[in-house]
């Protein structure tokens, strides 16, 4: 959805930073800014610094940096349509509504209303949890040790054994029986008719990571109930289980640089009553490539969480070759002597499991650990074939010095020595066609950075940091310089909006950050606006500093299209005047008043 920059910055102005961010974060009052531990990353002394004049942050400790729209984003994980979203609503701003196709309204609608009876369906079973039906499903929970807050956090319910009291209440809501069918709460039987999917079971909603419910999940209370201990809703049109984790819509905010991976349920939620709120387990199904992409979008470090019997570690096998390949990092938690994190938690408790985060097992020396369990170690020849197994599986390493480095650390671990294991890999690559060959990566069209080149950088950086806290000097110089002077791509579309807000008397560095959608290029422009002076003692000294900087970026641009004469027709002009401003400069004496 494209949103007019006019409309973009009057719900901007709208929401305060500092209003927005206290909202999430404790802030306090230290000179003209607001700071705080940093939200983004774990820090004990506060660098995360809000400006309330400007309506911008930054943080000094990890960069992050930019306006009330990007913290929003940054923060809830939104895109750039849901964040301005967001804070419209805040600050009552009505937006344009989308204009659909015909068929695109219809399936919206659709969608929306298949939403709907999910989101009805949710409250009948909250309800009937904690009405006389559920007596026994609350029994089972408190057995288990949740907490009345986790459960509303959840939203779990109960659905009762006449199930059918489920489609009498949609229907009561004005639902179709083909919509709460096409939903998968009820299905079409011969003799009987629309029967409910689920009955006589604790429910629990399944949302998505905008917190909507897209599915269930029901574990059956009764021992003598027929079917599956757990039940799924059937996928639907709002319900893909391949593209979805449970829990993933609190975890995606816990911003501890990492997720967890569990396999059921109940493992997620004990975890996150316990604090670990960035807990997820797959919905009834193996981890697939899609949910590995979705946990892409919010951390590179997996940890997995899965039982610790034989088909746990098949599982969690299966899983690390499905990190690998989307390019995460995956570390298994030991949860011995118990068997899962549910176990776990009830047993030795928060700091116990802590401890066993902060030692998970690298994903590989797991897998070779497990590959031992195959072969008898007192047998040689069964031995030899785990040593070989195991330099086939070194082979897999692209890069020369992770391969090295892995070698060294199973040399070390199974006592096999570091030449005698690297000669066996070297001969293994040998038989079967070599090592892993490294995909090509396509060219970023990023130069690799040298002192010229970042020197320029700075010097542009710098100028227009001198320019945002002194913009009475921009009518002074504006003869001298302009946006074309400043040769990274990024500072001269800053300049030449800076500049201009400046002639009009408008300038809003927050404004200028709306113009980058790139979280990169965010903070950088937010850092223009952030960067602090060397503090210097007298008019004479900044004078100084300021015209050593603005002669700089002048003599870089002087420098930059004498270089390009021969392939820009316009460059012999920029140079003609750059000459010439260099000259007058030289001699200008330029007033800090």
């Amino acid at each position: 959805m494209y949103y007019p920059e006019e409309l973009v910055e009057e719900i901007r102005q709208k929401n305060d930073i500092v209003d927005i961010i206290s909202g999430y974060v404790g802030l306090q009052k230290r000179g003209s800014n607001y700071i705080c531990c940093c939200p983004f990353h774990s820090e004990k002394t506060p660098s995360f610094s809000v400006n309330r004049s400007r309506q911008i942050y930054k943080c000094f400790g990890c960069g992050e940096g930019g306006n009330v729209v990007t913290f929003v984003m940054k923060h809830e994980n939104y895109t750039f349509p849901e964040a301005i979203k967001y804070l419209a609503e805040k600050a009552g701003v009505a937006l344009p509504e989308v204009e659909y196709s015909e068929e695109a309204k219809r399936r919206e609608s659709r969608r929306q209303r298949l939403l709907e009876v999910n989101k009805e369906a949710a409250k009948f079973y909250f309800y009937q949890l904690r009405s006389e039906h559920g007596i026994k499903a609350k029994e089972y929970l408190d057995r288990r040790q949740l907490s009345e807050e986790v459960r509303k956090n959840f939203g779990l319910g109960y659905a009762p054994i006449k199930g059918e009291a489920l489609i009498v209440y949609l229907k009561s809501k004005g639902f179709t029986e083909d919509l709460i069918r096409d939903v998968g709460l009820a299905k079409m039987d011969e003799r009987r008719g629309t029967t409910t999917q689920f009955w006589n079971r604790v429910m629990f909603p399944i949302q998505d990571i905008n917190h909507r419910v897209i599915g269930f999940g029901g574990r059956i209370m009764g021992d003598t109930d027929s079917g599956p201990k757990y039940l799924n809703s059937p996928e639907t049109e709002i319900f893909d289980k391949s593209r979805n984790l449970y829990g993933m819509n609190y975890a995606r905010t816990a911003r501890t640089g990492n997720i967890i991976l569990c396999e059921g349920y109940m493992d997620v939620i004990s975890m996150h009553q316990a604090g670990f709120t960035q807990a997820v387990a797959s919905l009834g199904t193996a981890f697939t490539p899609g949910q590995a992409n979705l946990i892409k979008k919010y951390t590179k470090d997996v940890l997995l969480a899965y039982d610790s019997d034989g088909a746990g570690v098949k599982a969690a096998l299966r899983a690390i070759r499905i990190l690998k390949d989307a390019g995460l990092s995956g570390k298994i938690i030991d949860m011995s002597p118990y068997k899962d994190p549910d176990e776990f938690m009830k047993n030795l408790g928060k700091e116990a499991f802590q401890d066993r985060i902060d030692h998970a097992e690298n994903s590989f020396m797991f897998e070779i650990r497990m590959l031992e369990r195959e072969f008898n170690m007192n047998d040689p020849e069964e031995k030899t074939n785990f040593h070989n197994q195991i330099a086939r599986k070194l082979c897999e390493f692209a890069e020369d010095v992770e391969r090295e480095n892995y070698i060294a650390a199973v040399a070390d671990k199974y006592h096999i020595g570091f030449d005698n294991l690297r000669k066996l890999v070297v001969n293994t690559a040998a038989k079967t066609g070599g090592y892993a060959v490294v995909p090509e990566r396509p060219k970023s069209g990023i130069q690799t950075k040298n002192t010229p080149e970042e020197n320029v950088k700075k010097a542009q950086r710098l100028l227009l940091t001198w320019i945002t806290d002194y913009p009475q000097l921009y009518p002074k110089i504006k003869q001298y310089v302009t946006p074309a002077d400043f040769t990274i791509e990024l500072y001269a579309k800053v300049a030449e909006r800076m500049f201009a807000d400046i002639e009009n008397n408008c300038f809003n560095p927050a404004g200028i950050i709306n113009m980058f959608a790139d979280e990169k290029e965010q903070s950088e422009a937010a850092s223009l606006f952030t960067t602090k002076l060397e503090q210097l003692e007298s008019d004479q000294e900044r004078e100084k500093a300021f015209h050593d900087i603005l002669v700089s970026v002048k003599r870089n641009s002087f420098e930059y299209y004498s270089s390009r004469m021969g392939v820009d027709i316009t460059a012999l002009n920029k140079v003609i005047e750059g000459k010439k401003a260099l000259e007058e400069l030289s001699r200008k004496h330029i007033s800090m008043d």
